[in-house]
């Protein structure tokens, strides 16, 4: 298994900078310990829902009865939407709903560190089924402990990036974030179409030999 592909789709379904955006809004009213709270909190959820997913996302889907090539199709396929939804400068895990819910929870001066920043902001379906469709790939069980690495680095991504965001947001601006976003869409995309590609031809195997 290629151990870096799984790596740039984590990033540009996380992509920190294109939540920072939301990050600032809901912080707007916190204190400086709140916010730092908050940023470690941020970090350290992100990791957890990448290594659960990576060690235990197979399990979850064979207790369901659901067989892999089916999660690959599924998971490509949000994948895909998730891109598209990136490609129009959107989070790719964002829903109106969320959003309003968390800006209610900083107004109400409670933590929003959990939902929505890290879910769905940050990680959420496409995150765990990415996760798992590469879990699924290892071979060996340092290429599963690499996956729970990303994590680690994805928390550090995330730390990073909350952690400067007033410098970043002024000096990408918004048109800057939203060219950021695009471009890892575009990338996500991609990755999207080879993972739907890979699971189609399971399922039917009278299309890999076409394709051959």
């Amino acid at each position: 298994m290629d151990l870096l592909k799984p790596l740039i789709a984590l990033l540009a379904i996380v992509n920190p900078i294109g939540v920072v955006p939301f990050f600032i809004h809901f912080t707007q009213n916190f204190t400086s310990e709140q916010r730092r709270r908050t940023i470690r909190v941020s970090s350290f959820t992100a990791f957890v829902v990448i290594a659960v997913s990576a060690l235990a996302g197979l399990k979850i889907i064979e207790f369901f009865g659901i067989s892999l090539a089916s999660f690959q199709v599924g998971g490509g396929t949000l994948l895909l939407i998730s891109a598209i939804s990136m490609l129009n400068a959107q989070p790719a895990e964002s829903r109106k709903e969320d959003v309003s819910e968390g800006a209610s929870k900083a107004d109400a001066g409670s933590s929003i560190a959990v939902v929505p920043l890290t879910i769905p902001l940050l990680t959420g379906p496409a995150t765990i089924s990415t996760m798992v469709i590469y879990a699924e790939k290892t071979t060996h069980w340092w290429q599963l402990g690499a996956l729970v690495g990303y994590g680690v680095v994805v928390a550090i991504a995330t730390f990073a990036a909350f952690s400067t965001a007033g410098r970043i947001a002024r000096v990408l601006g918004q048109t800057g974030i939203n060219v950021m976003t695009r471009l890892m869409g575009l990338i996500l995309a991609a990755l999207a179409v080879e993972l739907l590609a890979d699971g189609l031809s399971k399922l039917f195997p009278i299309l890999a030999s076409t394709i051959r």
